[in-house]
């Protein structure tokens, strides 16, 4: 009558949603670095070409 009880226990999926979710969790970090990464390179760029255009702006200080 212990066997069929032990093997219930076995067949318990708690530590499956677990892992599911832990898998699920790195994904999504590792996808928002991945695409953080993209915006990071893209705005540093974005950000150069806006220097370069101010510093070669002339200012009048003169009325």
């Amino acid at each position: 009558m212990r066997l069929p009880h032990a093997l219930k226990k076995l067949r318990a999926e708690d530590g499956a949603v677990t892992v599911d979710w832990v898998v699920l969790t790195a994904s999504v970090v590792a996808l928002g670095a991945v695409v953080g990464g993209v915006i990071w390179n893209n705005t540093d760029n974005a950000a150069m070409d806006v220097a370069t255009y101010i510093g070669t702006q002339h200012v009048i200080t003169t009325f």
